[in-house]
């Protein structure tokens, strides 16, 4: 993942030249975006094989508008999914819903709003086509509505992931499953007697950067799979942290209180004496256009902070947001509101499920579809163990979820039922302070090496060479290999791939999830992140905080991956009956 803009360059052309051989799946791309045209068809769709739906788009609620909420609304398809009604009890996240997120245009750019995705031009007219509540039991009570996206804290998503399939819902729950194993296992347990859709937006499952990954990985090209390396590493600091947005509280008034004053001050006009002093004319003009767009600039904020405070009324201990003092080790507490645990929930362990939860599932998941390409039985990957440390190494008493973890984990490699040396060691850290390498994964072979960066680059190389370039060729025995020449080849990939950024995979399991609610086949035509393939992450991912948290290697059972087996990493037992 640290590699100079001359290695980045080569290693994705190696991977371009591996996509474009014919030794590839499906003869990746070739001729396939003017197929999927004709077939009215995203690439996606064409690619992972679900087709553009026929009659109307399915009708969903969405619950819980934040900032993964506004990720979703940004990247659905109106085609497949008609969003006609929003939940959610913070007010800021309701405007944020319909007008996307202006804290910034990168930010506006991936949380563009309901307004913008369907092109009304008012937000009357918008909630013409969209109901608001902010009690979710009414959205689950409209009829209108066939399917739910669930975008809450995580210790809410078993809760009203279940009431919703109660009500005769689809659901389609962001990540991770739930809060705990056994909720997870109620969660599968109800979907599988009400025959309902329950996906977990792991997006990889949905990426074709990823897939094509797990191609090369089956065809041998980096040969024998040994290590894996994985990181998410982020710069966030103290006064400085993406997860700790600044709460509507009296200091955020007194931010207001100066914004307006000095809006008010560079508003004044200039002394009458200075406008007519000819010889500073350029000068008053050009102190004239800095100023406006100094007002412009703090306007802006001003009207941000002025809808964040539209919070500040919100009754979140009413929604089982609790209070929580925090004691140090020289005696010093930290208070933390009901309102705050609101906003701030993935800081706090009752309520999200910290680092692994938040960004190591998403790699682990991604590490356990490639340990699964090295398998011929067609069955997931299990890990047998993880042993990690973890700790509130960086910030201050503000948060009880760690923010450094490093984890190990061992997973079975082919042979490994005859000789229990036969492993693969993967090495996961997510760590604050130091955002050195981003994220990605890093996937060591017997032949080669295949790197995975911000979901956005894939490269390809020989040995432990980052500089070589490879080509795919036949090798004796027929077999794809890698050859040390010139390469010619990836001109259809890579002008496919460059024709936009990749996809993260958002769209498309949306897309497919719909797809599979209007052709509805509960056993055979199902979301790629069904319950036993979501409920696998969880497993690794809560099963890493408890090892964490009591400083031990812990081996995996299989009867905790298990549906219909009432065991459990933390104890306790499903309540809903096999």
């Amino acid at each position: 993942m640290n590699l100079s803009p001359e290695e980045r360059t080569i290693g994705k052309e190696n991977f371009y030249a591996a996509l474009d051989s014919k030794l590839t799946r499906r003869e990746f791309l070739e001729g396939s975006i003017a197929a999927a045209a004709a077939t009215g068809v995203g690439l996606g769709g064409f690619y992972f094989g679900y087709k553009k739906l026929t009659g109307d788009p399915v009708r969903v609620g969405m619950i819980g508008t934040g900032d993964e909420g506004g990720v979703l609304i940004g990247a659905h398809t109106p085609d497949y999914l008609n969003i006609v009604a929003i939940a959610d009890i913070r007010p800021y996240n309701v405007h944020r819903a319909f007008h996307g997120d202006q804290s910034s245009a990168s930010v506006l750019a991936v949380r563009p709003g309901l307004m913008s995705k369907y092109g009304w031009k008012s937000e009357d007219e918008a909630k013409k086509h969209v109901q608001v509540y902010e009690d979710y039991h009414e959205l689950l009570a409209n009829d209108q509505v066939e399917a739910v996206i669930i975008a809450l804290p995580l210790f809410l998503h078993d809760k009203v992931a279940i009431e919703a399939m109660e009500s005769g819902k689809h659901v389609l729950t962001e990540k991770l499953m739930a809060h705990s194993v056994h909720q997870c296992k109620d969660m599968a347990r109800v979907a599988h007697k009400k025959r309902l859709h329950l996906a977990t937006g792991h997006q990889r499952h949905y990426s074709i950067l990823y897939d094509n990954a797990v191609d090369t990985i089956k065809r041998g090209l980096i040969g024998d799979i040994h290590h894996i390396r994985a990181q998410w590493h982020r710069g966030n600091l103290p006064d400085k942290d993406s997860w700790s947005p600044a709460l509507p509280d009296g200091k955020m008034e007194k931010d207001l209180e100066k914004l307006v004053k000095e809006i008010e001050s560079l508003g004044a006009d200039m002394p009458s004496e200075v406008k007519q002093w000819t010889e500073l004319a350029k000068v008053t003009k050009d102190l004239e256009s800095a100023r406006g767009s100094r007002i412009k600039a703090l306007q802006k904020k001003k009207e941000l902070l002025e809808l964040q405070l539209r919070d500040r009324h919100v009754d979140a201990a009413a929604h089982g947001y609790q209070e929580k003092i925090l004691t140090g080790p020289g005696g010093q507490q930290y208070v933390c509101s009901p309102l705050e645990e609101l906003i701030r929930w993935r800081l706090w362990d009752r309520t999200g499920g910290g680092l692994m939860a938040e960004l190591g599932s998403h790699q682990l998941d991604a590490s356990g579809i490639f340990c699964t390409a090295t398998r011929t039985d067609g069955q997931k990957a299990l890990p047998l163990s993880v042993t990690g440390v973890g700790g509130r190494y960086i910030f201050p008493l503000d948060r009880d979820c760690e923010d450094h973890v490093y984890c190990t984990y061992e997973y079975p490699a082919p042979g490994y039922d005859k000789d229990p040396n036969k492993k693969i060691v993967v090495t996961y850290s997510s760590i604050n302070g130091n955002g050195f390498g981003g994220y990605g994964e890093i996937v060591m072979g017997t032949k080669g090496t295949l790197i995975l960066e911000r979901e956005q680059e894939v490269m390809l190389f020989k040995d432990a060479a980052t500089t070589t370039t490879i080509s795919v060729t036949k090798g004796k025995d027929g077999s794809p290999t890698l050859d040390t020449t010139a390469s010619g080849g990836g001109a259809v990939a890579k002008k496919a791939l460059d024709s936009g950024p990749p996809s993260r995979g958002y769209t498309e399991e949306m897309e497919h999830f719909a797809w599979c609610v209007r052709n509805f086949d509960f056993e055979n035509n199902r979301p790629k992140c069904y319950p036993k393939v979501a409920m696998a992450d969880a497993v690794i991912a809560l099963t890493s905080n408890i090892a964490m948290r009591e400083g031990r290697r812990i081996e995996f059972k299989p009867e905790w991956f298990d549906i219909d087996s009432d065991e459990t990493p933390e104890g306790v037992k499903p309540s809903v009956p096999v």
